[in-house]
């Protein structure tokens, strides 16, 4: 297994872990209260990874251009968390966590419209069976 996919593999199971632990925090606060704290502590704990395993010189070499779609990058990831943990305050874990796990399909269409990577026939039946068992699982 190449180290791409195990990285991936780890980020699903910390993803898993993450959104009943928030559930779980979110007792008795509101979900932008608890997006609040959370992030204040994602910020803390990756700032110091990249104290720890940035070289200064990587952080020099950064450009407008890294700073603007990094920067874009940051505002979706915040729109989507703010959406997220409003939806996780009201909702069942596994049926938001399985809906916002349709991302997949929205970054595999953008990936292919905006940095032309190639959509290929397993990829597709893929996106499909993704759908698919959003709407069972979202289905009451």
């Amino acid at each position: 297994m190449t180290s791409w996919v195990q990285y991936a593999v780890i980020s699903m199971v910390f993803a898993g872990f993450t959104s009943v632990i928030a559930k779980q925090g979110l007792s008795g606060i509101s979900g932008e209260l608890g997006l609040t704290v959370r992030t204040v502590f994602v910020f803390i704990f990756v700032l110091a990874f990249a104290l720890l395993f940035v070289s200064r010189r990587e952080f020099a070499g950064l450009q407008a251009r890294n700073y603007l779609w990094l920067g874009a990058s940051g505002l979706t990831t915040a729109l989507s968390w703010i959406f997220y943990y409003k939806a996780l305050k009201a909702g069942d874990v596994a049926t938001v966590a399985l809906i916002d796990k349709g991302s997949v399909v929205v970054a595999m269409i953008l990936a292919a419209l905006v940095l032309r990577e190639q959509i290929t026939p397993r990829m597709i039946l893929g996106a499909a069976l993704i759908v698919g068992g959003l709407l069972v699982i979202a289905r009451r």
